[in-house]
């Protein structure tokens, strides 16, 4: 475990003249590494370490977690620099998260902390009811795990805390790829959630991300709302039947659940068969282009489709890639649209705004031979705050259209 010190024992690092110190008084939550002073000292911090940062003029603006590696050079923590980061200092910070998400969610399942905009500069924790999931993606959290694991127990009373170090963002850290339990036994099932009337299947140790994505529940509600008894509807990228399984809990006749993981589709026929309607649902493995290909030269058609796939554009640079591959998806799945039908399209990239990915969506639905009415524009539920200075806090986006 990691001791932390007081100022001024702390190392103080200072921002370069140019640098927008005043976005950072505002509230932005990171210090990129070209507009720090990065001296021999700085560079031979290890990561993780807690510092006072400074302005160009030394005026104190707060305490940070600094990483010498790493493109993001330093994260805001606290305001104050003397403020101690213990198992007092989660707590507090777990408690408010809590009081939020206990309002909204009836039952303990949700995303319990959205990394900066609780606090929490590159931490997620999701909560599967006695278990919480926990994503250390900052070299700080990781060296604080001992007294984040213990306000977290404190907090919530959970009895299972386990650590997964999946994910893009903990390389880019300098990060192991370690999952490990932080508390208590992994449990050996997956976890049954309740959502939209439907049961999903959560598998906390083996699938993607933290088991479950908890963002899309708004949305899913949405599309619930698009189905009419006797609809047939299509889930493309579909994880463990995210889609599908509300459209069925709302009515749909028939959903079909599309993605490339075959331990994915296990789950989403397990999810079913928990609610229900497992006779209602059918899988189809493979590669979501090839099957919507496949599907448009079956002549197939659905009264609602969704696509929900992964982030085709992570960062700047694969930006213009991306907004094709978006473009493409709305292409392909606008012809299995029926007349009057429903399309929605995600995506969870923060490197496409709203405005970018709205267009290529609409280019493709075009360059599918469809006109198409823009009828709701979703984002991630309110669990998943957005800080209005950091953009990357509000990456998902979800556009629903009525086709003619």
């Amino acid at each position: 475990m990691t001791v932390d010190t007081i100022a001024p024992s702390r190392p103080r690092i200072k921002l370069k003249p140019k640098a927008n110190a005043r976005a950072l008084r505002h509230g932005f939550p990171w210090v990129y590494a070209n507009e720090l002073v990065t001296d021999r000292r700085t560079r031979k911090l290890t990561a993780g370490t807690l510092a006072v940062l400074e302005d160009g003029a030394m005026n104190t603006l707060g305490l940070v977690a600094v990483n010498p590696d790493s493109k993001i050079i330093a994260r805001i923590l606290d305001k104050d620099p003397e403020a101690v980061i213990d198992q007092a200092w989660f707590t507090t910070r777990f408690e408010r998260a809590l009081a939020l998400r206990s309002q909204l969610y009836d039952a303990p399942f949700y995303r319990l902390v959205h990394a900066e905009t609780d606090g929490l500069p590159g931490v997620v924790v999701d909560r599967f009811g006695d278990a919480c999931v926990v994503q250390p993606n900052a070299a700080w959290a990781e060296a604080y795990l001992e007294p984040l694991t213990a306000a977290l127990t404190e907090v919530t009373g959970c009895r299972v805390v386990l650590k997964n170090a999946s994910g893009r963002a903990r390389g880019l850290e300098g990060l192991d790829e370690v999952s490990k339990p932080l508390l208590g036994e992994a449990p050996t099932a997956p976890v049954p959630v309740q959502m939209n009337k439907a049961t999903y299947m959560a598998d906390l140790t083996g699938g993607q991300k933290t088991g479950l994505f908890f963002d899309q529940r708004e949305n899913h509600a949405f599309a619930a709302r698009l189905v009419h008894s006797g609809a047939e509807v299509l889930d493309v990228f579909s994880h463990v039947g995210g889609f599908g399984l509300a459209m069925l809990a709302a009515g749909a006749s028939s959903a079909t659940c599309v993605d490339g993981s075959a331990a994915a589709l296990d789950l989403a026929t397990q999810g079913a068969r928990a609610s229900g309607f497992d006779d209602r649902l059918s899988i189809r493995q493979g590669d979501a282009f090839e099957v919507l290909t496949a599907l448009g030269e079956e002549q197939a058609q659905f009264d609602v489709v969704i696509c929900d796939p992964p982030a085709f554009a992570p960062s700047k640079p694969a930006l213009e890639a991306g907004l094709r591959a978006y473009e493409r998806v709305a292409r392909l799945a606008a012809g299995l649209v029926k007349p009057g039908g429903y399309l929605g399209l995600c995506s969870c990239s923060h490197a496409a705004d709203l405005t970018k990915f709205r267009n290529a969506s609409a280019r493709g639905i075009g360059r599918g031979g469809r006109r198409g009415q823009l009828i709701h524009t979703g984002y991630a539920g309110a669990d998943h705050p957005q800080m209005p200075q950091l953009a990357e806090s509000g990456y998902l986006k979800a556009v629903f259209f009525r086709l003619d």
